[in-house]
């Protein structure tokens, strides 16, 4: 990282013999070496309603303050799965998936990700919207359905008063 910004990055599969790798404007790839890599770019699925989104765990999103945002985005998605951890990203970098999410994740588990999607041609932020691998949780789309994917899992204010309305 050069500041709070990866610059390159590389998730490595040995059960499945892939790795999938990005540097800082230089593209994103995947396969079991250098010498067989294929530059790899995420889907152009425009509409919530034709994507298809990966995520770990239920559980998790429906403990969050969150849950129920992200319920409703698994309804209107054509396709959910819950592929997981990396496996998520690395779907949609491939264009494999175009969103995939997550409410808790460390640096650890975002950096190489953080950099991979974007170089492949999506968007990665956390929960709020902001760039790069630093915030609450993890959220990925193709770029085209970034906005969208946001606007859904922004906590409405109704939802944060509690029983009390206050």
């Amino acid at each position: 990282m050069i500041g709070d910004k990866p610059v390159v990055g590389v998730v490595s599969a040995p059960a499945l013999g892939r790795r999938w790798w990005a540097s800082l404007d230089g593209g994103a790839y995947a396969g079991k070496s250098l010498m067989s890599a294929s530059q790899i770019h995420v889907s152009n699925v425009a509409t919530i309603e034709d994507a298809s989104l990966s995520y770990a765990s239920i559980s998790a999103w429906v403990e969050s303050h969150q849950g129920q945002q992200f319920v409703d985005l698994l309804r209107q998605c054509w396709r959910t799965r819950a592929y997981g951890d990396f496996w998520s990203y690395m779907l949609l970098a491939e264009g494999g998936v175009d969103i995939a999410c997550e409410p808790v994740l460390e640096l650890h588990d975002m950096a190489a990700c953080s950099i991979i999607v974007p170089e492949a041609g999506g968007s990665f932020t956390d929960l709020d919207g902001r760039p790069g691998p630093l915030g609450n949780g993890g959220y990925a789309t193709n770029g085209l359905l970034h906005t969208a994917v946001l606007t859904q899992l922004a906590l409405r204010t109704d939802d944060a008063t509690d029983d009390h309305g206050g």
